[in-house]
């Protein structure tokens, strides 16, 4: 673990930032600073907002929480993670590809078709599936990353494209999707017939535009927000193939250098902070699709048959991410056995909300 406990300069905090945080710092016992590299209009800043508000009012100000928003501290998952590893970032929230590098198995939540709506997601992201990951991952960073909790950031991955409505997996025969450069969802479009085509995401409206890519694996929040339909994105599908979950991870050694009650109050704020990141999408969601249809967008929800024929077809990825990503078969074997009690226990329940 030496690489990962490595210092990296870059993510030393200025002067000014120091400036304009130096008075609530010193009132307290206690600082953490957290980051995300997203903006203000994210699920992940509201998160932060109401877990800032939470932990300095339950410590009665003992615990002090300076938010940094953007890049100040660092820019990609890696640099980020290392800075958690050496202490110069206390909290830093992760898509499951920005923690890859680090943590090969939390792409398990990128699987397709294993979690079918928000409330069995919610369920099994609040339960003991998450502290497997965490385990795993304090174990691989050598206990100095330690996972607090997995919200969401933009609701669900689906399909969408340029060209025609999808409705079943060969409709997507041939066409040109958007992948980040990892396996994982790259073999997931090659499962369902298309052709996976990294491009970085600055790039992905000019490439829409120029028909160097077809398609693309996002949430309509991003959609809407990068205005994809203006470079030609018109057809959506709302198969719902992966949950956007967001990883929140903290330095182990602060969290663990304080007293019993504050570390609860931590952790009753990440609570807080994954219900916030639950709700966030499923209100700004409302508005995207709103827009995309008014703009003449294409809207489609796959019948539950449908659904079910993407599920097969995709289904050789689950043998490729047990074959070839380290502690695969672990990981997956926690997430479907979660995914199968929520499910239980909410059928449970509509059985006797039902009656």
């Amino acid at each position: 673990m030496n690489s990962f406990i490595k210092k990296l300069g870059t993510a030393a905090i200025t002067a000014t930032l120091l400036a304009g945080t130096a008075a609530t710092a010193l009132a307290a016992d206690f600082t953490i600073r957290a980051t995300a590299n997203s903006n203000e209009n994210d699920e992940d800043y509201d998160g932060l907002v109401v877990f800032k508000n939470y932990v300095e009012a339950a410590s009665n100000g003992k615990v002090a929480v300076e938010l940094f928003i953007g890049t100040q501290l660092c820019s990609k998952g890696a640099e980020c993670l290392q800075g958690v590893a050496d202490g110069s970032i206390d909290v830093y929230i992760s898509t499951s590809g920005g923690a890859a590098g680090a943590f090969p198995y939390v792409q398990v939540l990128d699987l397709p078709y294993l979690m079918a709506n928000d409330r069995v997601a919610e369920n099994v992201l609040s339960g003991d599936f998450t502290r497997t990951v965490r385990d795993m991952a304090l174990k691989d960073s050598g206990d100095k990353i330690r996972l607090m909790t997995i919200g969401n950031t933009g609701g669900w991955r689906n399909f969408a494209n340029t060209k025609r409505r999808v409705q079943m997996p060969k409709d997507m025969e041939g066409l040109k999707i958007r992948t980040v450069v990892a396996d994982l969802p790259q073999e997931l479009v090659k499962a369902l017939g298309a052709a996976p085509t990294p491009i970085p995401w600055p790039e992905l409206f000019t490439s829409f535009q120029t028909g160097v890519v077809e398609g693309s694996k996002n949430g309509i929040t991003d959609i809407m927000g990068m205005k994809f339909p203006d470079a030609g994105l018109k057809y959506v599908t709302l198969d719902g193939h992966a949950y956007m979950g967001a990883l929140w991870w903290m330095n182990n050694d602060k969290f663990k250098g304080m007293p019993e009650d504050l570390r609860q109050v931590v952790v009753d704020g990440f609570s807080a902070l994954q219900q916030a990141t639950f709700a966030s999408p499923k209100r700004k969601s409302i508005k995207a699709y709103e827009d995309f249809v008014a703009g003449g967008g294409d809207l489609y929800v796959p019948t539950p048959a449908e659904k079910a024929a993407f599920k097969t077809a995709a289904a050789p990825v689950y043998d490729w991410f047990k074959a070839n990503v380290k502690g695969g078969p672990e990981v997956f074997d926690a997430l479907t056995s979660a995914v199968a009690a929520a499910e239980k226990d909410i059928n449970a329940a509509n059985a006797k909300d039902l009656n």
